[in-house]
């Protein structure tokens, strides 16, 4: 098919990153160490143009690129917006904690930038071989920068963990991609579709090419019982790149996620939602019930993640247009939370001390009140406290299950809720009413604390105000 040029108006956002990934890569090179500052400035300025971006390209009318291997549309919108947006955050949590440990260096941009860009690819992406190679390149960069610190034996031990399952997980999901191939005989979602709506589970090639692709999307989400790499690498990782992998590769995930269920396999929902209804009890069971042992906040955190992702199956396992919005409103959701509770942790980190354990947030409320108070907003919005967005898109996913008939289920969500509950409301006891053990000042940016503002205030505010955002959610659905 012809190149046309009206393709890279399509992709004009995903080409402000790429251009921005190579500016910094290139300029880092001629950089003095007191000069590294401009790699941020660059980085930041670039991403706000890919930000603007989006806007721009953005209309409810979809168009296609590359022979329909690309295609931007309102869901591919909502979710760029909001995975630029936490990279923002990412980045401007995170300059102090990367000075201090002389962790400033080009690279950590160029990955970054890298990872975004392969996630906003799987979020466009109108085909397998698309999807798979958004998805590579965000598992490379991930790879890179979970070993990021040279020094970290924890460091080098969690990314070889996620290196060597990430790889059988992506293994497991070429795998059904190919098995799809040999039933459909093609690739893109559209051509899928056609197939299983015509054939359904008469083909058996069709349903063991569905069991490995839910397999693959479920490492990639961090699902029980495809759950074993997520609290190693956790607490492995330097605190600012788990800060970005628990928030920006969760809404890939869902992208990946709604493509190839919504848009490729929906003839075949019955048999992938009993899969996700198993997953996604276990995922708030064992995430909600291990989080409350662990003294590690990253790891606690960790398994908080598990059980989330729990909560975004029950709203895709729901198979309606109210369940899928519901869905995708919980993930960008909990993006925001996961970046505005890690951002809080980098924070408090300072040169020769790492905040990583529970005990580290003890009387946060006398050494920092501003920050404590936005560490508890954002753990307030995941324990689904009202008036928080958080417990705005738990109530979504709810009435979506009841509205199917599956009202068991909606309690045992519930019920694990209020058992999550404890281990949330554990860190604000620890911040305003326990003695603290660490006494030194929180040395935070202006920049960074601008930022915790916006990302704790926005918790509160989206939370009494959902509509816009709730709206922007079900406009793909429609």
């Amino acid at each position: 098919m012809p190149f046309e040029a009206a393709y890279l108006y399509t992709i004009l956002p995903e080409l402000v990153v790429l251009i921005t990934a190579c500016t910094v890569l290139i300029t880092d090179l001629f950089l003095r160490e007191d000069q590294k500052g401009l790699n941020h400035a660059l980085t930041v300025v670039g991403l706000l143009v890919a930000l603007g971006a989006v806007g721009l390209v953005g209309g409810d009318q979809a168009t296609n690129a590359f022979g329909g291997a690309f295609i931007r549309d309102a869901m591919s919108d909502l979710l760029k917006g909001a995975v630029i947006v936490v990279t923002l955050l990412a980045f401007v949590y995170s300059t102090a904690y990367l000075r201090n440990r002389n962790l400033w260096v080009g690279e950590y941009y160029v990955l970054m930038l890298f990872a975004l860009l392969g996630i906003m690819i799987m979020i466009s992406s109108n085909g397998f071989l698309t999807m798979y190679l958004g998805l590579e390149l965000l598992a490379l960069c991930l790879y890179a920068l979970v070993a990021f610190d040279r020094d970290s034996k924890m460091g080098a031990e969690a990314a070889m963990k996620y290196f060597v399952l990430g790889a059988l997980g992506s293994g497991m999901l070429l795998y059904g991609i190919s098995m799809l191939y040999g039933a459909t005989g093609g690739l893109s979602f559209s051509a899928v579709s056609e197939v299983v709506s015509a054939e359904g589970v008469e083909n058996k090639i069709l349903v063991f090419g569905l069991v490995f692709v839910i397999i693959g999307i479920a490492f990639k989400f961090g699902a029980v019982p495809f759950h074993m790499w997520l609290p190693d690498v956790y607490q492995g990782a330097p605190t600012p790149v788990v800060l970005f992998l628990s928030s920006a590769p969760k809404i890939a995930a869902f992208a990946m996620a709604a493509r190839i269920l919504i848009d490729a396999l929906a003839g075949l929902q019955r048999d992938w939602s009993e899969i996700l209804i198993i997953m996604s009890v276990l995922s708030m069971g064992i995430g909600n019930l291990v989080a409350i042992a662990q003294s590690n906040i990253k790891r606690m955190l960790a398994y908080s993640t598990i059980s989330h992702v729990g909560f975004i199956f029950l709203g895709l396992l729901a198979g309606t247009p109210a369940g899928y919005s519901a869905a995708m409103f919980y993930a960008v959701v909990y993006a925001l939370m996961a970046a505005g509770a890690f951002g809080v942790l980098v924070m408090i980190s300072h040169k020769g001390f790492e905040a990583e354990n529970l005990d580290d947030l003890k009387g946060l409320g006398d050494r920092d009140p501003w920050l404590a108070a936005m560490m508890t907003l954002v753990m307030f919005s995941m324990a689904g406290v009202p008036p928080m967005v958080g417990f705005m898109a738990k109530l979504l996913v709810l009435e979506a299950v009841i509205d199917i008939g599956l009202v068991w289920l909606a309690l045992v969500a519930v019920a694990f809720s209020i058992i999550g509950a404890f281990y949330y409301l554990r860190v604000v006891k620890m911040i305003y009413f326990d003695k603290a053990q660490v006494m030194a000042p929180v040395d935070a940016s202006s920049g960074a604390r601008l930022a915790v503002t916006i990302n704790g205030l926005t918790m509160l505010g989206l939370g009494m105000f959902p509509a816009l955002l709730l709206s922007l959610c079900q406009a793909p659905f429609l």
